[in-house]
């Protein structure tokens, strides 16, 4: 594997490595490091741009910004000695990395000086929007299910198709008696990591489960507790907690999100606009000084 040695490609690699590939650099196939690093050139080479521009003359990232984001990063590892392993084992070391993410840092903040100077979302760009992508704000029906899973491996002497059957219709007999009991029996029996949350599945709307379980569970009422279903996974006992029925979206509570939709596209068309003028300010200053 080819060394990369010049901190700013090496985190730009890194990044684009984990965005691409969800790899480490070193982890990388020869194409696949060759593709990451043609793109990581490219950025440093923008981010250059972006710096030498007029707009980067009075920005700069505060200490205590950079020590957020880098004590944010640290955090994801168990410890400094494996957040230390892993910059070396991509081409980094503690003081390239944090110079790379002050880097990074400081053309975010260009760029969101040279966003706001986007038109500002008035009222009726929201009204207009919601009017004209109604359907964005369509909610389907959808239901709060939990379940308890016994599943199917005939390697495994309890769990074995005839077993696994047996202790399950238990577990069902014991909830036909005593529904209230369920997220107790899910605790103690179900072979799902749910359980430690009562089974807890979550809210889902039609088409998103097994095709057994989604058929069985828009055909309860709330509170109901199903009979033995079975899936590629196993046996499935399903309670439904909670219907919420299908709804729109009134206008007033989807402002905020439409406000930050739209904010954010005007923004990023506003970045893209001034990146198009410098860099071909910077071809054209370049091919100048080479005539």
């Amino acid at each position: 594997m080819l060394q990369v040695i010049d901190s700013g490609i090496a985190y730009l690699t890194l990044k684009a490595a984990q965005k691409i590939y969800s790899k480490a650099t070193a982890a990388l196939q020869p194409d696949e490091f060759a593709r990451v690093q043609s793109i990581a050139q490219k950025q440093l080479k923008l981010e250059a741009i972006v710096l030498a521009s007029a707009e980067a003359c009075d920005a700069m990232v505060p200490t205590s910004t950079l020590d957020i984001a880098l004590q944010e990063i640290r955090g994801r590892y168990c410890n400094e000695e494996e957040f230390v392993s892993d910059l070396s084992r991509n081409g980094l070391d503690e003081t390239g990395f944090a110079k790379a993410l002050e880097r990074e840092l400081k053309v975010e903040a260009v760029l969101e000086k040279v966003s706001s100077k986007a038109a500002k979302i008035s009222e009726m760009d929201v009204e207009l929007y919601y009017q004209f992508h109604a359907e964005q704000f369509r909610r389907p029906e959808t239901r709060l299910v939990r379940h308890i899973l016994i599943t199917i491996n005939e390697t495994i002497a309890e769990n074995t198709r005839a077993e696994a059957s047996k202790r399950v219709a238990a577990i069902a007999a014991r909830l036909v008696k005593e529904p209230r009991r369920f997220e107790e029996q899910a605790l103690k029996h179900s072979e799902c990591p749910t359980a430690l949350d009562g089974g807890k599945l979550g809210d889902f709307p039609r088409g998103k489960l097994f095709p057994e379980l989604d058929n069985a569970l828009f055909a309860m009422q709330a509170g109901d507790v199903s009979e033995v279903l079975e899936s590629e996974l196993g046996f499935h006992i399903l309670r439904c907690d909670i219907i919420s029925a299908a709804s729109i979206l009134n206008l007033d509570d989807a402002k905020p999100h439409i406000r930050n939709l739209m904010e954010q596209k005007r923004k990023r068309v506003c970045q893209q606009a001034w990146m198009k003028q410098i860099s071909e300010i910077n071809s054209a200053a370049i091919g100048t000084e080479t005539h």
